[in-house]
């Protein structure tokens, strides 16, 4: 038979390691300073556009997308091809992929601290990006099935299923998420509401987890690890097991996000069911990963890059562990809103992510520059400063998580809550300090592997276009006698893909349709009304500055929640926001019912407290919002809100909007009112962005007033 001469192309490889050394040292680093502003939040809120609430979002959109990403990119890259024997499908499509991402990059970097976000935890960049993402994903599938559908090489190794599925389900992710409306051309509403916001929003949020930081690393790890160790992948079979149960499972375990909330206890049922049935494929796959270093064990003492993929798979072990078991209600209920869930994350993503990463650069780096790596004693000091730092980032952040839902949840002989939510906050500061040490160690040991890669490049020369060959493929379109089916799809990469698709939205369409179209999934609360244009204009504030990354809108049915913050929270009280704002993690405490009872508060104390936390809550490690007080309140666009929200279902009468600017004056003057006949007077315009968020701020709660409120200082 005749063999085939052809080149792999080593450029792209190239390209998106080096943006995955830059991105990830970039992002690393934003987590490092924004850890840092809840140990030292006076000292480090030097501006708005560096708030924690804004950098927050942009620390996790750099760390996922720009450095995990442009991790597995690279990976994908330098596999498929020899997988598949074959040349990417198109030099120029793989340009215009990597140069495509870089930018939806520096977008992300330039609109998320100006305060250009939808308000959706790992969904938060704007519609134009938006839809930038799905051209650049759309070219990366082309790329990557065009390159399959050449291959000189019969069957799909395992390794690119995981690729497959990869694509196919962020695709359907990023499409149902990116639902919005736009009313300009750089903002937008989501076209979800509510309860059905809430769950999209975390089918979207877990899944993006499992098809972007879980999925394709397990292709990498299929790939990368037998090729360090030097042996086959262990099981073959297992692999199989592992692919179609994850890819099936995975999709249902979003509502495990959304236990005891408004959320229908049918989808949060099985949420919990099906969350913890994952144990079983990730273990599955933990194992095979494992095992594939049979007979290599003693090489692991000595050989880091085995270290790193080593801990990596571990990692993924332990996170897939505690996942199922953050599902079950009664665990949820002491973790929930809690630094627990936030070590959990960190494990998987410094663990998993991070340290496969790093095995996978110090493997390949070497071989496409055809040089040595530089120094393995620096790859050493790297991997103890990451494995240690990954325990100074976890371990006192599981014990903050334990503390917190204790504290909460403790009362006194008398019944009285014993510690108010601020005793609780400061409280966790000395763990906050240890999780930036631990952090600072993970950053240095990046920084270690940035110079020792710099070094081990310029001492090689990249084999830019590296020669191969292979016999061609010939295609066969019948099944073998006594041939294993999962032989026969696999020479079928179309089929594949189908078969994959209908695979994941099993689930999808089983949860969410049933929200959408059966009423009483979401009852309705006759008092609930639309927002007064103010207090539309306050909550996208709130939404800008990122508040709900650590305020949550969503009072649980515990009498330690109940009693610290007023009646537990009901469906119908959200069919009015686009997005929802119930939130998932709680550094300060629950707003759903902020402007009634007990927890109300005057609106000069509000407008004190967004110019100075601390004078108001002394060891507040909120950041402090003095530019609200200076800049004015941008109604522009406040016609163009009322419009998007009618057409988004909100019971705005026809016309309104053309009153709406004359109702928002009005309801402004009144608060600027009130601000000059406080015992304090304060003389401030009513045109200031502080008195929309005032306004937003008393509004909470309000709809269903009429019930049990807080009966005790949180």
């Amino acid at each position: 038979m005749q063999v085939e001469k052809f080149y792999y192309d080593n450029k792209i490889v190239r390209n998106f390691a080096y943006a995955t050394v830059i991105w990830g040292a970039v992002g690393m680093l934003v987590g490092l300073w924004v850890a840092l502003q809840l140990v030292f939040p006076a000292a480090l809120n030097i501006t708005q556009y560096f708030s924690f609430g804004r950098l927050r979002p942009l620390h996790t959109n750099a760390v996922i997308f720009a450095f995990v990403g442009n991790g597995l990119f690279m990976g994908v890259y330098y596999s498929l091809q020899r997988l598949c024997k074959a040349r990417m499908f198109s030099d120029k499509l793989s340009n215009i992929h990597f140069w495509g991402w870089q930018l939806i990059i520096v977008a992300a970097a330039i609109t998320l601290p100006i305060g250009l976000t939808n308000g959706a935890e790992y969904a938060e960049l704007i519609w134009p990006i938006d839809l930038a993402i799905t051209i650049i994903w759309v070219v990366f599938g082309w790329n990557m099935f065009g390159t399959i559908i050449k291959r000189r090489e019969k069957h799909l190794y395992v390794a690119i299923w995981f690729y497959i599925a990869t694509f196919v389900t962020v695709a359907v992710l990023h499409i149902v998420r990116s639902g919005e409306l736009p009313y300009t051309w750089l903002k937008s509403y989501s076209w979800y509401s509510g309860v059905q916001d809430a769950l999209v929003q975390w089918w979207y949020g877990h899944n993006a987890v499992a098809f972007f930081l879980t999925t394709p690393y397990l292709g990498l790890m299929y790939y990368f690890m037998p090729k360090a160790a030097n042996r086959p992948v262990y099981s073959y079979r297992l692999s199989i097991i592992h692919f179609w149960a994850l890819i099936f499972l995975y999709i249902w375990a979003g509502p495990h996000h959304l236990l005891y909330t408004a959320l229908p206890n049918w989808a949060q049922s099985l949420g919990v069911v099906f969350s913890f049935m994952l144990i079983f494929p990730s273990w599955g796959g933990m194992i095979n990963g494992l095992l594939t270093l049979r007979g290599a064990w003693d090489r692991v003492r000595d050989d880091v890059i085995l270290k790193f993929m080593v801990v990596a798979v571990t990692a993924y072990g332990m996170a897939t562990f505690e996942g199922p078991m953050l599902s079950l209600k009664n665990v949820s209920a002491i973790a929930h809103y809690t630094d627990w869930i936030v070590a959990h994350v960190h494990v998987g993503a410094l663990g998993w992510n991070g340290m496969l990463t790093f095995g996978v650069l110090y493997w390949l780096i070497p071989r496409i520059f055809r040089t040595d790596l530089y120094s393995k004693k620096l790859a050493n000091n790297h991997f103890w400063l990451g494995t240690l730092g990954i325990l100074f980032w976890a371990i006192p952040m599981y014990w903050a998580g334990f503390q917190q839902s204790s504290m909460w949840k403790q009362f006194t002989e008398a019944g009285q809550l014993k510690y108010t939510f601020l005793e609780t906050v400061t409280y966790m500061k000395p763990f906050y300090t240890m999780r930036s040490i631990g952090g600072t160690m993970y950053l240095l040991g990046v920084c270690i592997m940035v110079y020792n890669l710099y070094k081990t490049v310029k001492a090689g020369k990249l084999v830019a276009n590296e020669a191969a060959e292979a016999a061609p493929l010939q295609k066969e379109y019948v099944k073998h006698e006594g041939e294993h089916w999962h032989r026969w799809i696999e020479r079928r990469p179309v089929q594949f893909m189908i078969l994959s698709l209908v695979v994941i939205l099993i689930g999808g369409i089983i949860e969410l349709v049933p929200t959408f179209l059966i009423k009483e999934n979401v009852p309705t609360i006759t008092s609930v009304k639309p927002y007064t244009p103010l207090e539309l204009e306050g909550r996208d504030i709130y939404v800008r500055e990122g508040c709900y990354v650590c305020h949550s809108q969503m009072i649980r049915p515990f009498r330690s929640e109940t009693v610290r913050y007023g009646e537990y929270s009901k469906a119908g009280e959200f069919i009015y926001d686009h997005p929802f704002q119930w939130g998932s993690k709680r550094t300060g405490p629950d707003l759903a019912r902020e402007g009634t009872g007990n927890l109300k508060k005057t609106n000069g104390w509000h407008f004190r407290h967004f110019r100075e936390p601390s004078s108001m809550s002394l060891g507040s490690v909120m950041p402090a919002y003095p530019f609200m007080l200076e800049n004015d309140l941008d109604i522009s666009n406040t016609e163009a809100k009322i419009n998007a929200m009618r057409t988004l279902g909100v019971p705005y009468e026809k016309g309104y909007e053309k009153n709406a600017v004359a109702d928002l004056v009005k309801q402004s003057q009144q608060i600027a009112d009130d601000l000059a006949n406080d015992p304090q007077p304060i003389k401030i315009s009513p045109k200031k962005e502080v008195i929309a968020l005032i306004a937003y701020m008393q509004r909470l709660g309000t709809d269903i007033s009429k019930n049990k409120t807080a009966t005790t200082n949180r």
